[in-house]
Protein backbone atom coordinates (compact mmCIF):
# COMPACT_ATOMS: atom_id res chain seq x y z
CA UNK A 1 0.00 0.00 0.00
CA UNK A 2 2.74 2.58 1.02
CA UNK A 3 4.72 1.66 -2.51
CA UNK A 4 1.43 2.06 -4.53
CA UNK A 5 0.87 5.60 -2.78
CA UNK A 6 4.34 6.31 -3.42
CA UNK A 7 4.16 5.83 -7.16
CA UNK A 8 0.48 7.50 -7.60
CA UNK A 9 2.11 10.57 -5.81
CA UNK A 10 5.02 10.74 -7.94
CA UNK A 11 2.96 10.34 -11.02
CA UNK A 12 2.69 13.70 -13.22
CA UNK A 13 -0.68 15.75 -12.76
CA UNK A 14 -1.97 15.93 -16.69
CA UNK A 15 -2.52 19.03 -17.51
CA UNK A 16 -5.56 20.14 -19.77
CA UNK A 17 -5.78 22.23 -22.92
CA UNK A 18 -7.36 25.20 -20.96
CA UNK A 19 -4.18 25.08 -18.72
CA UNK A 20 -1.76 25.23 -21.32
CA UNK A 21 -3.55 27.73 -23.23
CA UNK A 22 -3.46 29.34 -19.78
CA UNK A 23 0.04 28.73 -19.14
CA UNK A 24 0.81 29.78 -22.62
CA UNK A 25 -1.15 33.64 -21.97
CA UNK A 26 1.10 33.99 -18.58
CA UNK A 27 4.31 33.50 -20.28
CA UNK A 28 3.49 35.92 -22.95
CA UNK A 29 2.34 38.55 -20.73
CA UNK A 30 5.53 37.95 -17.97
CA UNK A 31 7.40 38.29 -21.68
CA UNK A 32 6.11 41.75 -22.42
CA UNK A 33 6.81 42.83 -18.63
CA UNK A 34 9.92 42.15 -18.70
CA UNK A 35 10.12 43.97 -21.87
CA UNK A 36 8.49 46.98 -19.96
CA UNK A 37 10.86 46.86 -17.68
CA UNK A 38 14.30 46.12 -19.61
CA UNK A 39 13.65 48.93 -22.43
CA UNK A 40 13.78 51.94 -19.76
CA UNK A 41 16.13 50.43 -17.91
CA UNK A 42 18.45 49.81 -20.64
CA UNK A 43 17.74 53.37 -22.26
CA UNK A 44 18.88 54.98 -18.83
CA UNK A 45 22.08 52.89 -18.38
CA UNK A 46 23.32 53.34 -22.62
CA UNK A 47 21.91 57.20 -22.32
CA UNK A 48 24.26 57.73 -19.11
CA UNK A 49 27.15 56.71 -21.44
CA UNK A 50 26.43 58.39 -24.42
CA UNK A 51 29.62 60.38 -25.08
CA UNK A 52 29.58 64.29 -25.46
CA UNK A 53 29.83 64.08 -29.20
CA UNK A 54 27.13 61.68 -29.81
CA UNK A 55 24.84 62.88 -32.41
CA UNK A 56 21.78 60.56 -33.53
CA UNK A 57 17.93 59.73 -31.99
CA UNK A 58 17.36 57.82 -28.68
CA UNK A 59 16.75 54.48 -30.71
CA UNK A 60 20.30 55.00 -31.94
CA UNK A 61 21.77 55.95 -28.81
CA UNK A 62 20.11 52.81 -27.55
CA UNK A 63 22.54 50.26 -29.60
CA UNK A 64 25.63 52.33 -29.30
CA UNK A 65 28.46 49.52 -29.12
CA UNK A 66 30.45 49.46 -25.79
CA UNK A 67 33.67 50.88 -26.94
CA UNK A 68 32.01 53.57 -28.39
CA UNK A 69 30.82 54.76 -24.69
CA UNK A 70 31.91 57.39 -22.04
CA UNK A 71 32.40 57.38 -18.85
CA UNK A 72 32.42 61.21 -18.49
CA UNK A 73 28.88 61.20 -16.60
CA UNK A 74 30.31 58.75 -13.80
CA UNK A 75 33.77 60.64 -13.67
CA UNK A 76 31.64 63.74 -13.33
CA UNK A 77 29.60 62.11 -10.56
CA UNK A 78 32.25 61.04 -8.51
CA UNK A 79 33.77 64.47 -8.33
CA UNK A 80 31.41 66.41 -7.51
CA UNK A 81 31.33 66.65 -3.62
CA UNK A 82 27.65 67.39 -3.95
CA UNK A 83 26.89 63.89 -5.14
CA UNK A 84 29.60 62.04 -2.36
CA UNK A 85 27.73 63.73 0.34
CA UNK A 86 24.44 63.50 -0.96
CA UNK A 87 25.43 59.53 -0.95
CA UNK A 88 26.59 59.61 2.25
CA UNK A 89 23.72 61.20 3.79
CA UNK A 90 21.29 58.81 1.65
CA UNK A 91 23.57 55.63 3.19
CA UNK A 92 23.09 57.01 6.52
CA UNK A 93 19.50 57.30 6.80
CA UNK A 94 19.15 53.91 5.58
CA UNK A 95 20.74 52.02 8.04
CA UNK A 96 19.51 54.46 10.72
CA UNK A 97 16.19 54.34 9.42
CA UNK A 98 16.19 50.32 9.06
CA UNK A 99 17.71 49.73 12.54
CA UNK A 100 15.53 51.98 14.04
CA UNK A 101 12.46 50.95 12.61
CA UNK A 102 13.26 47.14 13.13
CA UNK A 103 14.11 47.64 16.93
CA UNK A 104 10.69 49.43 16.91
CA UNK A 105 8.41 47.23 14.91
CA UNK A 106 9.69 43.79 16.04
CA UNK A 107 8.97 44.40 19.98
CA UNK A 108 5.57 46.04 19.01
CA UNK A 109 4.20 43.60 16.55
CA UNK A 110 5.01 40.76 19.14
CA UNK A 111 3.42 42.36 21.96
CA UNK A 112 0.19 42.70 19.68
CA UNK A 113 0.45 38.85 18.63
CA UNK A 114 0.55 37.76 22.35
CA UNK A 115 -3.41 36.52 22.63
CA UNK A 116 -3.34 37.09 26.44
CA UNK A 117 -2.45 40.46 26.24
CA UNK A 118 -5.04 42.60 28.48
CA UNK A 119 -6.73 44.97 26.29
CA UNK A 120 -5.52 43.49 23.08
CA UNK A 121 -8.33 44.42 20.78
CA UNK A 122 -7.96 47.91 22.19
CA UNK A 123 -4.43 48.37 21.02
CA UNK A 124 -4.93 47.00 17.75
CA UNK A 125 -7.99 49.67 17.23
CA UNK A 126 -5.29 52.42 18.24
CA UNK A 127 -2.53 50.83 16.13
CA UNK A 128 -4.74 51.02 12.76
CA UNK A 129 -6.35 54.08 13.25
CA UNK A 130 -3.32 55.94 12.29
CA UNK A 131 -2.75 53.91 9.79
CA UNK A 132 -6.96 54.85 8.31
CA UNK A 133 -6.69 58.74 9.07
CA UNK A 134 -3.60 60.63 8.63
CA UNK A 135 -2.79 63.26 11.19
CA UNK A 136 -1.46 65.90 7.88
CA UNK A 137 1.69 67.48 7.58
CA UNK A 138 1.42 70.47 9.53
CA UNK A 139 0.57 68.40 13.27
CA UNK A 140 3.82 66.25 12.15
CA UNK A 141 6.01 69.29 11.46
CA UNK A 142 5.38 70.85 14.66
CA UNK A 143 5.56 67.79 16.68
CA UNK A 144 9.84 67.12 14.85
CA UNK A 145 10.31 70.87 15.61
CA UNK A 146 9.08 70.74 19.38
CA UNK A 147 11.53 67.79 19.16
CA UNK A 148 14.30 69.32 18.10
CA UNK A 149 14.98 67.12 14.93
CA UNK A 150 14.65 70.13 12.36
CA UNK A 151 17.91 70.13 10.06
CA UNK A 152 19.05 66.69 11.48
CA UNK A 153 19.25 63.38 9.51
CA UNK A 154 16.91 61.82 11.97
CA UNK A 155 14.39 63.92 10.67
CA UNK A 156 13.86 61.91 7.68
CA UNK A 157 13.89 58.15 9.58
CA UNK A 158 12.18 58.77 12.85
CA UNK A 159 8.54 60.44 12.00
CA UNK A 160 8.13 56.67 9.35
CA UNK A 161 10.21 54.55 11.82
CA UNK A 162 6.95 52.33 12.81
CA UNK A 163 4.66 51.86 9.89
CA UNK A 164 1.32 50.15 10.84
CA UNK A 165 1.61 48.04 7.85
CA UNK A 166 4.78 46.19 8.10
CA UNK A 167 3.95 46.07 12.15
CA UNK A 168 0.78 44.11 10.84
CA UNK A 169 2.33 41.43 8.98
CA UNK A 170 4.60 40.87 11.25
CA UNK A 171 2.40 40.60 14.10
CA UNK A 172 0.15 37.54 11.51
CA UNK A 173 3.43 36.20 11.22
CA UNK A 174 4.36 35.97 14.98
CA UNK A 175 0.51 34.53 15.63
CA UNK A 176 1.68 31.59 13.30
CA UNK A 177 4.46 30.52 15.16
CA UNK A 178 3.01 27.57 17.09
CA UNK A 179 1.42 28.40 20.61
CA UNK A 180 3.20 25.21 22.05
CA UNK A 181 6.81 26.60 21.07
CA UNK A 182 5.61 29.81 23.54
CA UNK A 183 3.97 28.06 26.09
CA UNK A 184 7.04 25.72 26.62
CA UNK A 185 9.32 28.25 26.72
CA UNK A 186 7.24 30.49 29.39
CA UNK A 187 7.19 26.92 31.50
CA UNK A 188 10.84 26.41 31.15
CA UNK A 189 11.00 29.93 33.25
CA UNK A 190 11.68 32.29 29.87
CA UNK A 191 9.95 36.07 30.59
CA UNK A 192 8.31 37.75 27.37
CA UNK A 193 11.37 39.34 26.23
CA UNK A 194 13.67 36.42 26.10
CA UNK A 195 10.85 34.40 24.63
CA UNK A 196 10.59 37.00 21.89
CA UNK A 197 14.56 37.17 21.06
CA UNK A 198 15.35 32.85 21.77
CA UNK A 199 12.27 31.28 20.32
CA UNK A 200 10.39 33.96 18.33
CA UNK A 201 13.01 35.96 16.94
CA UNK A 202 14.94 32.64 15.37
CA UNK A 203 11.94 31.37 13.75
CA UNK A 204 11.20 35.05 11.78
CA UNK A 205 14.02 35.33 9.81
CA UNK A 206 11.82 35.62 6.78
CA UNK A 207 9.73 38.35 7.87
CA UNK A 208 12.49 40.19 9.44
CA UNK A 209 14.46 40.00 6.33
CA UNK A 210 11.28 41.11 4.44
CA UNK A 211 10.57 43.93 6.62
CA UNK A 212 13.75 45.21 6.39
CA UNK A 213 13.24 45.42 2.95
CA UNK A 214 10.05 47.15 3.33
CA UNK A 215 11.88 49.70 5.67
CA UNK A 216 15.36 49.77 3.63
CA UNK A 217 13.39 50.96 0.14
CA UNK A 218 11.24 53.35 1.57
CA UNK A 219 14.13 55.49 3.61
CA UNK A 220 16.45 54.98 0.58
CA UNK A 221 13.98 57.04 -2.27
CA UNK A 222 12.19 59.32 0.90
CA UNK A 223 11.97 62.74 -0.73
CA UNK A 224 9.30 64.36 0.90
CA UNK A 225 10.27 64.30 4.72
CA UNK A 226 14.14 65.63 3.25
CA UNK A 227 12.71 68.37 1.74
CA UNK A 228 10.19 69.46 4.51
CA UNK A 229 12.56 68.62 7.09
CA UNK A 230 16.63 69.39 5.96
CA UNK A 231 17.38 73.22 5.63
CA UNK A 232 21.09 72.77 4.99
CA UNK A 233 22.35 71.84 1.46
CA UNK A 234 25.10 69.61 2.74
CA UNK A 235 22.20 67.36 4.24
CA UNK A 236 20.41 67.09 1.26
CA UNK A 237 19.98 63.41 0.62
CA UNK A 238 20.48 61.24 -2.75
CA UNK A 239 16.52 62.16 -3.86
CA UNK A 240 17.05 65.72 -3.48
CA UNK A 241 19.90 66.02 -5.14
CA UNK A 242 18.55 64.27 -8.11
CA UNK A 243 15.80 66.52 -7.48
CA UNK A 244 18.18 69.33 -7.99
CA UNK A 245 19.87 67.74 -11.27
CA UNK A 246 16.50 67.75 -13.17
CA UNK A 247 15.40 71.36 -11.94
CA UNK A 248 18.33 73.15 -12.77
CA UNK A 249 20.19 71.62 -15.21
CA UNK A 250 18.35 74.20 -17.52
CA UNK A 251 19.48 76.80 -15.52
CA UNK A 252 22.82 75.66 -14.61
CA UNK A 253 21.38 75.58 -10.39
CA UNK A 254 22.44 73.68 -8.13
CA UNK A 255 24.82 72.15 -10.24
CA UNK A 256 29.21 72.09 -10.05
CA UNK A 257 29.07 73.59 -13.78
CA UNK A 258 33.01 72.55 -13.82
CA UNK A 259 32.65 69.23 -12.61
CA UNK A 260 29.80 68.58 -15.10
CA UNK A 261 31.00 70.01 -18.22
CA UNK A 262 32.54 67.00 -19.96
CA UNK A 263 29.51 65.46 -19.94
CA UNK A 264 26.13 65.78 -21.46
CA UNK A 265 23.32 67.29 -18.56
CA UNK A 266 21.22 63.90 -19.91
CA UNK A 267 24.29 61.29 -19.42
CA UNK A 268 24.63 63.00 -15.88
CA UNK A 269 20.47 62.90 -14.99
CA UNK A 270 21.08 58.84 -16.56
CA UNK A 271 24.04 58.41 -14.31
CA UNK A 272 22.92 60.22 -11.47
CA UNK A 273 19.28 58.06 -11.39
CA UNK A 274 21.40 54.63 -12.24
CA UNK A 275 23.83 54.75 -9.65
CA UNK A 276 20.85 55.43 -6.63
CA UNK A 277 18.94 51.82 -7.91
CA UNK A 278 22.20 50.37 -7.62
CA UNK A 279 22.10 49.62 -3.94
CA UNK A 280 18.36 48.07 -3.86
CA UNK A 281 19.55 46.04 -6.88
CA UNK A 282 22.68 44.42 -5.13
CA UNK A 283 20.84 43.89 -2.06
CA UNK A 284 17.79 42.73 -3.51
CA UNK A 285 19.12 39.24 -4.61
CA UNK A 286 20.19 38.22 -1.31
CA UNK A 287 17.22 38.95 0.23
CA UNK A 288 14.55 37.78 -2.50
CA UNK A 289 14.39 34.26 -0.96
CA UNK A 290 13.20 35.64 2.62
CA UNK A 291 10.79 37.98 0.36
CA UNK A 292 8.40 35.73 -1.10
CA UNK A 293 8.16 33.42 1.85
CA UNK A 294 7.87 36.54 4.34
CA UNK A 295 4.69 37.87 2.82
CA UNK A 296 3.42 34.64 2.23
CA UNK A 297 3.29 33.51 5.81
CA UNK A 298 2.55 36.80 7.27
CA UNK A 299 -0.73 36.64 5.31
CA UNK A 300 -2.46 33.73 6.15
CA UNK A 301 -3.68 33.81 9.23
CA UNK A 302 -5.45 36.69 10.24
Amino acid sequence: MGRTKEKQHRRKVRLTTADHVFNIIVDVFMVFILIAILIPLWSTVTLSFRPIDFIGSNLRGMFLPPWEWSTKAYEGLFANDGFLSAFANSFKILVGGVACALVLTIPMAYVLSVQSLPGRRIINMIVIIPYVFNVGMIPAYLLVKDIGLINSLPAVFLPGAISTYNCIIMRQFFVGIPMELKESARIDGCTELQVMFRIILPLSKAIVMTIGLFYAVSFWNDFFHAMLYLNDSYLNPLPIFLRNILIGSGMNENLEVTAFAESPINAIKAASVFMSAIPMVIAYPFIQKYFTKGTLLGSVKG
